[in-house]
């Protein structure tokens, strides 16, 4: 049945049928293809225009490929299935960036379409694999393919900011340069981004498992993928209670540092009023001030004050507030 109408922004597309991989240009069904992956390119105008006109497509999953909202979700028509998951962006020189974007896809029982504004890791890490293994796939390996090429680059991401969080604490531990509070936020905000990301994802397939319509050869698929998804995200967890403890330790050792100081300025502070006291006393001009008239009285106040500190101090010794 072949597709019509103008070509759209075909970014690759890939034949398996016989045992092959094969490239090809077209965005059409080859009767010797027993199954076609086309990956379309959402900012070309072509793209938008030819899904428009393509009624082998049920309309509501047009209308998802096409919407113009992003976030993660699945529907089921038919033996079409429709979802829109989100992964990290990539440019052309940097391979990870901390940009996510809408992955659209549509899945037939001969053709799967997914559709992406800006370029994806994902769909490099599906080609790249597809290419290499050159084997035969159907609807439900190609989901596979595609949702675990997702998880295995959010896992490769997550094994990185885990090994910067053991790193970090570390450091913390042994004393050397311990970090501090704006040093995690960067590592904080990531795993948030991949927690949302990965929790948005488990909810599109815990939808299809509860959905009656899912054909059934996608029911093992999507349920194995729910799993991978979910033990994926506690990892996520982990380091993010780990990060967690991190922070409450960083807290409790300024905390400790800050009361410390305070400790340290109530004690000079207790140990100065006394001989404040005392030269505030002899700094007054009024008649009868005593030791005025000898000549050794400055002396004599200074000693005084001193006196004054020193007994304050074994004061605060017998008190209990030295032996800290």
């Amino acid at each position: 049945m072949p597709f019509s109408g103008l070509g759209p922004g075909l970014v690759w597309g890939l034949d398996f049928g016989g045992g092959e991989v094969s490239p090809v240009d077209r965005c059409d069904i080859s009767g010797e293809a027993s199954f076609r992956w086309l990956h379309l390119n959402l900012a070309d105008h072509g793209t938008q225009r030819w899904i428009r006109e393509q009624e082998i497509l049920p309309v509501a999953v047009r209308d998802l490929l096409l919407a113009p909202e992003t976030h993660q979700r699945a529907l089921v028509e038919g033996d079409t299935i429709g979802c829109v998951f989100h992964d990290f962006e990539r440019d052309f020189d940097v391979a990870d960036t901390a940009r996510v974007g809408a992955l659209r896809l549509a899945l037939m029982p001969r053709l799967m379409l997914t559709c992406r504004l800006h370029p994806l890791r994902s769909a490099d890490i599906a080609k790249s694999r597809l290419t290499r293994a050159a084997i035969a796939i159907g609807p439900p390996q190609a989901l596979e393919l595609l949702v675990n090429a997702i998880g295995d680059n959010i896992a490769d991401i997550s094994r990185t900011l885990s090994a910067d969080v053991q790193q970090t604490e570390d450091a913390f531990l042994d004393g050397h340069h311990p970090p501090t509070a704006r040093d995690l936020i960067g590592i904080r905000r990531r795993l948030a981004q991949i927690h949302r990301l990965l929790s948005g994802m488990r909810g599109v397939f815990q939808r299809l498992e509860q959905d009656d319509e899912l054909p059934d050869i996608l029911r093992p698929s999507v349920e194995k993928l729910a799993q991978s998804l979910q033990s994926l995200d506690a990892d996520i967890l982990g380091a993010q209670s780990q990060l967690r403890l991190l922070r409450e330790e960083l807290d409790i050792q300024e905390s400790q540092r800050t009361n410390q100081n305070l400790y340290i300025l109530s004690i000079v502070t207790a140990l100065m009023l006394p001989a404040t006291l005392v030269t505030g006393i002899f700094g007054m001009n009024t008649g009868g001030l005593p030791l005025a008239d000898g000549p050794y009285g400055t002396l004599h106040a200074a000693l005084l004050a001193t006196g004054a500190a020193a007994a304050t101090y074994f004061l605060l010794r017998w008190m209990g507030f030295m032996r800290r």
